[in-house]
Formats: structure tokens, sequence, C-alpha cells
């Protein structure tokens, strides 16, 4: 899961970033595109890419690993929604940074602690109370608890809480492209 985050967001950014620095940004902006055709390529592409290494993380671990799965339908849904959201987010970020000094600020500065305070690595239920509440504000709680679900059948927060979690992180990433087109904030500047 940890990958395949920093992987949607890397791809995702530096794809729409490279043309806003190249300056070849204003030729996909005049093809005869829609802006949800413009976001499918470049958001298509990098969750392309992240569920691709997802997979073949998962397919390298069983050499190593003994584990199954045991709701392979939601363990594909919980890995395409997070790729796709988070490949969505890197997008906004993309469009955001006017430097490359920015592509890393918010992997690194949000992306990574909200990865390590989101129950990855250990189970929120091991919390103190104030922190368990602070936990489940986090957006990378309901990915981990989802996925982890998918393969053991326990998880921090119930499966139906993280969908619908994924699905407003979805949301709100697709209304922030949404404006960007509108308003061609950070594009067309």
């Amino acid at each position: 899961m940890l990958s395949l985050l920093t992987t949607s967001v890397a791809n995702a950014s530096f794809g729409i970033f490279f043309p806003k620095f190249s300056g070849t940004i204003y030729e996909v902006l005049s093809a005869p595109l829609g802006a949800m055709e413009v976001v499918a390529g470049y958001v298509g592409a990098a969750a392309t890419k992240s569920v691709l290494l997802g997979l073949l993380i998962l397919t390298t671990a069983t050499l190593f690993v003994d584990y199954r799965i045991l709701h392979p339908f939601w363990m594909v849904a919980f890995l395409v929604l997070t790729s796709l959201s988070f490949s969505l987010f890197g997008f906004v970020v993309g469009i955001w940074a006017d430097g490359f000094e920015k592509l890393q600020i918010v992997p690194m500065l949000v992306l990574m602690p909200l990865t390590f305070l989101g129950g990855t690595f250990y189970s929120v239920e091991m919390l103190p109370p104030f922190w368990r509440e602070l936990a489940l504000a986090n957006p990378v709680l309901y990915l981990v608890s989802g996925f982890r679900w998918s393969f053991t059948g326990t998880a921090d927060v119930a499966m139906e809480v993280s969908l619908a979690m994924i699905a407003l992180f979805l949301a709100a990433s697709l209304g922030a492209i949404g404006w960007i087109f509108r308003t061609g904030w950070g594009l067309k500047q």
C-alpha cells in the first residue's frame, strides 16, 4: 500500500508538472479534448502503472511469504480505488507545484507522516484514545484498513466506512480538478 500511494502521487504529479515546466501543456490544452479526457489520460496512465506495480509486489511477495487473500474482489477494488484516488490527488499536486521542490513537499511532509500515522504498521486500537480519535481523521487509515481486511478479515474500521471514505477522497479530488479546469488555475498562467 505504501508503494501504491507514493507511486500514484509521484506518477500523476510529475506527469502533469513536466508539460507545465517545459511549456508543452499549451498543446494539450489547445487539442480538441475535454478536461475529463485530459485527466483520464494523465490519471489513467499513473493509476495503471501503480496498479501494475502493486500487483507485481504482491506476486513477488509470494516468493517470501505465505499469505491468503480472503476477499480477492475487494482487494482488487481497494487497490484500484486507492491508485485512482491518489493519482487524482497527485494530478492536483502537479498542477499546484511551480517547481521541482514543491513536487516533493506533499509526498515528504504530508503523505509520509499520514502513512506512518495511519495504521500501516500497527493497529490504531493500540493507540491511546486521543490519538485513536485523531487517526480517524487520516484518509490513509481507511485505505490501509480496507486493504488489510481484504487479506485478513480484520480491520480497524468497517469495510463500508473505508469504501465511503475512499469515495469521499476521490470525489474531493475530482471536485478540485473540475475547479482547476473551470478556472484555469495553475494551467493557463
